[in-house]
């Protein structure tokens, strides 16, 4: 059982979207273990969402990107058997337009792969929770 989290914490992702497929990467730690969404992670002192998003996609993915807006914010709040809660996330979602690079899985992601639109928005993958809101907001306002 994981142990409370005394306090939320802020994160990133970083929502790729380039030649009608998003970049997702398959979580290879915990909380979301085996699960499919966007490469990010936590903001670090000092630096902003956009920041970090953008080097969190490139360390878990060597995709180079760059990050002019947010798209939304996602809570993510899980309780444990108690009822208390475990941990707490506010994720900020960054669209991020691409630059260079081929995804590789790094860091702590088990795998990075483009995937199409379509299949993203259907969720026939296993997925973190919100990532087919976000990308459907991502492909709105894209058009």
């Amino acid at each position: 059982m994981q142990t409370p989290s005394p306090a939320p914490k802020l994160g990133a992702i970083a929502v790729v979207y380039h030649g009608g497929q998003f970049l997702l990467v398959q979580r290879g730690k915990d909380p979301g273990r085996g699960l499919w969404g966007f490469p990010g992670g936590h903001v670090e002192l000092g630096e902003t969402g956009l920041e970090a998003a953008v080097r969190e996609l490139q360390e878990e993915t060597g995709v180079i990107a760059d990050a002019p807006r947010y798209l939304t914010n996602v809570d993510v709040i899980a309780h444990a058997e108690d009822g208390t809660v475990a941990y707490q996330y506010l994720i900020a979602a960054v669209a991020c337009h691409y630059v260079s690079g081929d995804p590789v899985a790094a860091d702590d992601a088990a795998a990075a792969e483009w995937v199409d639109a379509a299949e993203v928005l259907a969720g026939t993958r296993e997925m973190s929770a919100d990532v087919v809101r976000v990308a459907q907001m991502m492909v709105e306002q894209s058009a």
